[in-house]
């Protein structure tokens, strides 16, 4: 991923705060020479490996799987909030032009196929992780015909982190004048990312 200096996040706890917040991530492989992509949600175990590792399942029919297995490097997109910024906010606007502000961050590594033990114990972090928001969360009891029917369905993975990078492209390039007028542009919007980027900026502002 292209990172101009001033859009770089390397700090690995606030990566990894942003891998969990935004979990439903795109998959990246190539089978001969094509990319392959899917869209997942991903459970982030930070205390593994060095920089952490991502456990997930798919379907069996999903050759992508076998992409993993065969020892192909992944990578991994997880998308947060993004908005058009419009020239029109700036103080001054020579030489302005619309961009479009946004956070990503890219994991890459190696993946290995999870045992069947260690799929049904990934099953249920994911679950209980999503369900902890919920006053009477769902428990999920493995019981023997799901066993028998629907864990063979799918196929568990983790994978590795051996890089990972962020870009969070939030008006630095511009004087804090013009990031605030930004920010109560993007905060005034209708949608929910604008004003999620609008209260990610000012968090930003505020601690420089």
């Amino acid at each position: 991923m292209y990172i101009p200096t001033l859009f770089n996040q390397n700090e690995a706890a606030v990566l990894h705060e942003f891998m969990r917040a935004h979990s439903f991530a795109t998959l990246v492989t190539a089978q001969q020479g094509v990319p392959y992509a899917s869209h997942l949600p991903l459970f982030l175990r930070a205390e593994a490996g060095g920089q952490g590792a991502l456990l997930g399942h798919m379907a069996r029919a999903n050759p992508q799987w076998q992409d993993m297995q065969a020892g192909a490097e992944v990578l991994v997109m997880f998308q947060g909030p993004h908005a058009y910024v419009s020239p029109a906010w700036y103080a001054a606007q020579e030489l302005a032009v619309p961009t479009w502000n946004y956070m990503a961050v890219h994991a890459y590594g190696k993946a290995r196929i999870l045992t069947q033990q260690e799929l049904e114990l990934a099953l249920h972090e994911l679950v209980n992780s999503y369900e902890s928001a919920y006053a009477q969360p769902w428990q999920l009891e493995l019981t023997a015909a799901m066993r028998d029917k629907l864990v063979p369905a799918i196929v568990g993975f983790e994978i590795v982190i051996e890089r990972c990078e962020g870009k969070f492209k939030l008006s630095q390039n511009r004087p804090a004048q013009d990031q605030q007028r930004v920010i109560t542009q993007l905060a005034a919007q209708t949608d929910t990312h604008s004003q999620h980027l609008a209260a990610q900026m000012q968090l930003r502002l505020r601690k420089e």
